[in-house]
């Protein structure tokens, strides 16, 4: 079985049921919208603070997307990138795109226009679809991009330099095109997160899509009365492969575009949400709200709310502590994945192993997990080494990357970059990224534990650890602090707190500023050390 076959599923069983709802906080609350009533008022006043659409309408809208393509010769073995924020289109341009027969690519809203050029040219795409946020960026490659077959345009006001999305949908058919797949065929490229330069092209087949489906609600339980709130952008597989719980159990998703921590609450209440995902900085600002009293939870109804899970970094165990203090009632579960690994699930915590916070689990439904060493032996409980993966959820490869590809996949083990230890128990903890250890002075210092030990610091709201070069020891750790809002802070206070670690790990120098994060959560560590290497080596030149 394909996920296609799971959306035929719910249009059959379950068709006039809400599947997504799309809220858009930034506008006022004045109409509720479903997705045909939206089509059927004039363009100037589509704006919407609410959009809705059910299983079969999802259907009949990744059906037509589908013909649209068909009509273009687009189909098997083509390829359709797809940048677009958060909205009700995105989902079903992505299954529309499978449906064909063809790779969906989806690409990460951020990119700058030399980003999605240099994307689209990887993963040979023949299609693009985009949104209004990305006219301009679109525009700029226009003319020297390789996709000479299709350039669509989701929303109003149509560029030149492409075709409408509406238009050409409402000259399809809405039935299924009936193109035959398998679990084998190849279903998506996505992109690594770029933390490391340019990103990755990462190639999945049906298999992995399906297998994160089974993992994502073996783990989480979701049933048809479940409401999933999916905040995260659907770019990433960490936002998508949670929403496919909702997928293979056939219940209601909100898309919320919006991180305010008033937003959240907001939809979770009157939505009804069960089940939050949430990135470690949104989570942070909730509770830093509610401490501040800016809000309040009885302003809320928030019963239905039954699981609260987050991934995409190392999660501070003080956070869960603090949140458990306000929502006492919540399960908890962390997950540990990576885009080659179709995202989530790879590691679990668990719901029942919340006495665990602080490791990233066990190994997830389906998958098989190791510890190793340069070697490639398993280490022993308590020993430091790389987490390497093994399951249907692995990658076929790096596209048109058979260097990359050969140093992630030896002998069908995926492996991560990431350090980890196993305790007796077989939970496993991060340690850090291979390529973020620091070495000073011969020692290997763990810029996640320092970092894990500073926001136990009641007037951080963030920090990032990085090394940063000295002539004597070679590397040095320096933090990035962020100080909570209405806090000072001085780096005396922050000496003396981290005289709680050993000597060897305290940071040498503190730098008091914005933590920078990208979409899915992750400090960007190499924009970190570009910036205050270069500050450095700058200092040096200037000294000498």
């Amino acid at each position: 079985m394909t996920i296609v076959e799971l959306l035929e599923r719910n249009s059959r069983d379950y068709g006039s049921d809400t599947a997504l709802v799309e809220i858009n906080p930034e506008l006022p609350e004045d109409r509720r919208l479903t997705w045909r009533e939206y089509e059927l008022v004039q363009p100037t006043q589509r704006t919407s603070y609410r959009r809705e659409i059910t299983w079969s309408v999802f259907n009949e809208k990744a059906n037509r997307f589908a013909n649209v393509l068909l009509s273009r010769g687009i189909g098997r073995g083509d390829k359709v990138a797809i940048l677009l924020m958060n909205c009700l289109e995105w989902l079903p341009i992505y299954f529309g795109v499978l449906k064909t027969g063809a790779m969906a690519v989806p690409l990460n809203f951020r990119y700058s226009s030399e980003e999605i050029k240099y994307c689209l040219e990887l993963a040979e795409a023949d299609a693009l679809v985009f949104g209004p946020e990305f006219i301009g960026r679109v525009e700029e490659i226009a003319d020297s991009i390789s996709i000479k077959r299709l350039l669509i345009f989701v929303g109003d006001g149509c560029p030149s330099f492409a075709e409408s999305y509406t238009s050409l949908s409402a000259d399809c058919p809405s039935v299924n095109p009936g193109i035959p797949l398998s679990e084998e065929d190849y279903a998506a490229i996505y992109f690594s997160s770029g933390t490391t330069g340019f990103p990755k092209a990462i190639l999945h087949r049906h298999r992995a899509l399906m297998h994160s489906c089974i993992v994502e609600q073996k783990h989480h339980m979701q049933t048809r009365e479940d409401v999933f709130l999916c905040i995260p952008p659907l770019y990433h597989t960490g936002a998508k492969m949670h929403w496919f719980g909702s997928l293979i159990s056939g219940s209601k998703a909100v898309l919320l575009r919006g991180t305010r921590p008033e937003f959240i609450l907001e939809a979770a209440s009157k939505e009804k949400c069960s089940i939050v995902w949430l990135l470690v900085p949104w989570a942070q600002d909730i509770l830093n709200a509610l401490d501040r009293g800016e809000l309040r939870l009885s302003d809320y109804e928030l019963s239905s709310w039954r699981l609260m899970h987050i991934g995409a970094q190392p999660v501070p165990k003080s956070l869960i502590k603090h949140w458990l203090e306000y929502f006492p009632n919540h399960q908890y579960d962390t997950n540990y994945g990576l885009s080659e690994s179709i995202g989530p699930g790879a590691v679990h915590l668990g719901l029942e192993n919340i006495s665990k916070v602080g490791a990233i689990g066990v190994p997830g439904y389906g998958w098989e997990v190791k510890i190793v060493d340069d070697s490639g032996s398993s280490v022993r409980p308590g020993e430091v080494g790389e987490l390497v993966l093994k399951g249907a959820g692995v990658m076929v490869c790096y596209y048109r990357d058979p260097a990359a590809t050969e140093s992630a996949l030896k002998d069908g083990w995926l492996y991560t970059g990431d350090m980890a230890t196993q305790d007796e128990d077989g939970f496993i903890f991060l340690v850090d990224r291979k390529k973020d250890v620091i070495i000073t002075g011969g020692e290997n210092l763990y810029p996640v534990q320092i970092e894990d030990y500073i926001r136990g610091f009641e007037k951080v709201s963030d920090v990032a650890v990085i090394g940063l070069p000295d002539e004597r020891l070679g590397e040095i750790a320096a933090a990035i602090v962020e100080i909570k809002k209405g806090y000072d802070c001085t780096e005396e206070e922050l000496r003396e707190f981290c005289r709680g670690l050993p000597r060897y790990k305290r940071p040498r120098r503190f730098i008091f500023a914005e933590v920078p994060r990208n979409a899915t959560g992750k400090i960007e560590k190499p924009l970190l050390r570009k910036r205050y290497g270069a500050e450095r080596l700058v200092l040096e030149q200037n000294i000498g």
